[in-house]
């Protein structure tokens, strides 16, 4: 083995990667944004000389130690390897690293993802609201928390018993409350908007407005209303204990002076499920003045104080008030009745829609089949019901009942069980059709 600076050899000598004391060594290796400057600010060609003083060298075999002379120096060779870079990238990759380097998006590179990504990647759900602290959640079930039992044999069981035998609720009564968590879901993002309109009268629509309403309230926690927006004298409000004689005009002259839902809830009337109804001008004369820009003054207000807002809509969808409904819509109900004419002018009313732009509302929307209009004991409502399906999402059967036909004040209560069913189930199709952020 030769020695470099005299090119003698030295005998016995040990190889230069062992002469560096255990522990001396550095490896590094630079991040890339690091690597990109350095090679751009190098020159092509780099080469350096480094005179350092002489070191003694471990001795041979035989004890003797070799030592340079006190003149000489010793010279060590650094090789720096960059990556290649041409010249005519040099400078905007030099400027690029240093962007790099400052806002930490190198790193980013490197690891695929920058520490605010990742922390947003990996955060957990979102914040849950204090509606979901629930006794069914939180309480552990045993015989002391469990609740009594609902329904009547399985009631009676519990009682025999001395309460030692609990069967919980019935089948009808869990399919209750299956039903109310449907109903209950949640939203984000500001009020939705649904439309209950049909091109021909006489079908239900008001009777059907109000049952939605009504089974929506019931079952919510939030804040439902109801207003009548058809410009030919609609009759919504007198389906419920009528509390005021304001209108949607009120509600549209005084829209400036509504500071807070106090004010507003002065200017409808409010039944026992807690459903708002806001009525439409008894006079003809001025009904007829309320247009498009009338009903988004009062959509605007219900936005403030109410999580869902049903517009029980005129016949008229040509009129200017069904252009400013449907412009909001987040779905809509169609209502029919059981005779031919009736279902021909459902459908009619879904082809005009598909026409004008709203085939999105058509595939999303519910048609009521309302079965207490005359001719329904005539015709086959299985093949309404195909003709329907084949065009909307779903299809509900309001039935006949007796304090629906009187046409006054509706009951929630005291309707029939079965009539009840059918207004929760069309509220959670309904619900179940609405996006749970607005932003969707």
């Amino acid at each position: 083995m030769s020695d470099k600076r005299t090119g003698a050899e030295v005998p016995g000598r040990e190889p230069a990667e062992n002469l560096v004391p255990a522990g001396d060594e550095y490896h590094s290796e630079l991040p890339p944004h690091t690597i990109v400057n350095l090679a751009a600010a190098l020159p092509e060609n780099l080469s350096g000389r480094i005179d350092a003083p002489a070191r003694t060298l471990p001795g041979t075999a035989g004890g003797a130690s070799h030592r340079a002379g006190s003149g000489s120096s010793v010279t060590h060779t650094v090789e720096i390897r960059t990556p290649a870079v041409p010249r005519a990238d040099r400078s905007s990759a030099a400027v690029t690293g240093a962007v790099r380097s400052l806002t930490g998006s190198g790193a980013s590179d490197a690891a695929g993802q920058s520490r605010r990504e990742s922390l947003r990647l990996n955060a957990g759900p979102a914040p849950e609201s204090a509606s979901q602290l629930t006794p069914d959640r939180l309480l552990a079930v045993n015989r002391r928390t469990k609740p009594p039992p609902r329904g009547a044999w399985n009631s009676f069981v519990f009682g025999a018993t001395l309460h030692l035998v609990n069967l919980g609720d019935s089948a009808r009564v869990r399919a209750h409350k299956e039903l109310d968590e449907r109903i209950r879901k949640e939203f984000a993002g500001g009020t939705r908007f649904v439309p209950i309109l049909t091109r021909k009268g006489g079908v239900g629509k008001t009777t059907v407005t109000a049952l939605l309403g009504m089974a929506l309230a019931d079952a919510r926690e939030d804040r439902i209303i109801a207003v009548d927006a058809n410009p030919d004298r609609g009759t919504l409000s007198e389906r419920v204990p009528k509390q005021t004689r304001s209108t949607v005009r009120d509600v549209v002259t005084k829209a400036a002076a509504i500071g807070g839902f106090t004010d507003f809830s002065a200017l409808v009337s409010r039944d026992a499920t807690r459903l708002d109804i806001l009525a439409s001008d008894t006079d003809p004369l001025l009904s007829e003045a309320f247009d498009e820009n009338d009903y988004n003054v009062v959509a605007d207000l219900a936005a403030r104080y109410y999580s869902i807002m049903l517009t029980d809509c005129g016949t008229g969808i040509v009129h200017s008030v069904m252009r400013a409904t449907l412009q909001r819509a987040d779905s809509i109900v169609i209502v029919s009745g059981g005779s031919i004419d009736e279902a021909r002018l459902a459908s009619e009313t879904l082809t005009w829609l598909e026409a004008n732009g709203y085939g999105d509302l058509v595939q999303n929307a519910i048609v009521a089949l309302n079965t207490a209009t005359q001719g329904t004991n005539l015709v086959k409502l299985e093949e309404i019901e195909s003709h329907f399906r084949s065009r909307v999402r779903e299809i509900v059967r309001i039935p006949w009942d007796p304090q629906l036909a009187a046409g006054s004040v509706i009951s929630f209560d005291d309707l029939k069980p079965i009539t009840r069913l059918a207004a929760r189930t069309l509220a959670a199709l309904v619900v179940e059709g609405l996006p749970a952020d607005r932003s969707i």
